[in-house]
């Protein structure tokens, strides 16, 4: 599970660093807060030309008459993505990226609190998620929304948490976004342990209305 996460990275440097065209409705950064039906960035390829687009996270199927017909898809599970009516045409044919610095996680005190963690790559380099995307019309106002690819957790994830996202290398992505033909599939598999690091932040974060860059400090 991935329900939270933060971007730091300038808007020209992630367009630059994934050789993509940035749009220019991009939501604002750094955002240390990111939540649900939010605006993402997301790096998106017709096979020649890659784009950094704004997306709504929360992936909505083309059946929802509106956008809360049915349950808020901000994750698509790898296992079972190419059979769920939802995501099996976009895990061909609609493959993205959403682009983050790092992502929250909770686990529980004997007290039952909330405790939240923040993990990162060890590397310091953003994390690149994998992502399915959809277009809804149904409404006044039509929307580009999209979902995190997980997997089960990695040695290190699972001291937290047993669901993971899958996270891309720099030399998967011409794979995943649909660049180098078939084959994505193999790539919706767990990061190896040593790729990411993770510390204990305060419970500010815990309140979807937080903001600001103390979110990710280390907390004792």
């Amino acid at each position: 599970m991935c329900g939270r996460f933060a971007i730091t990275l300038p808007t020209d440097a992630m367009a630059q660093l994934f050789a993509a065209a940035p749009a220019n409705d991009l939501p604002q950064v750094p955002n240390y807060n990111i939540c649900p039906t939010d605006p993402v960035h997301v790096i998106r390829s017709d096979g020649t030309q890659r784009s950094l687009l704004s997306m709504r996270w929360g992936f909505i199927p083309h059946w929802y008459k509106t956008p809360a017909d049915g349950p808020l898809l901000i994750n698509a599970r790898a296992e079972t993505i190419a059979e769920k009516p939802a995501f099996r045409s976009a895990c061909r044919e609609r493959r993205c990226v959403m682009l983050a610095s790092g992502f929250y996680e909770w686990t529980k005190d004997t007290e039952g609190n909330r405790l939240p963690w923040y993990i990162t790559r060890r590397d310091t380099a953003p994390l690149a998620f994998a992502a399915v995307w959809q277009d809804w019309d149904k409404g006044d106002n039509p929307l580009r929304t999209c979902a995190i690819v997980t997997t089960g957790a990695n040695a290190t994830m699972s001291k937290i948490h047993h669901r993971m996202p899958v996270v891309l290398e720099p030399e998967q992505l011409s794979l995943w976004l649909g660049e180098e033909g078939k084959g994505a599939a193999r790539l919706m598999q767990a990061a190896p342990e040593d790729k990411l690091q993770m510390h204990r932040v305060d419970r500010a974060v815990n309140s979807n209305r937080a903001a600001g860059p103390e979110l990710i400090e280390p907390f004792d």
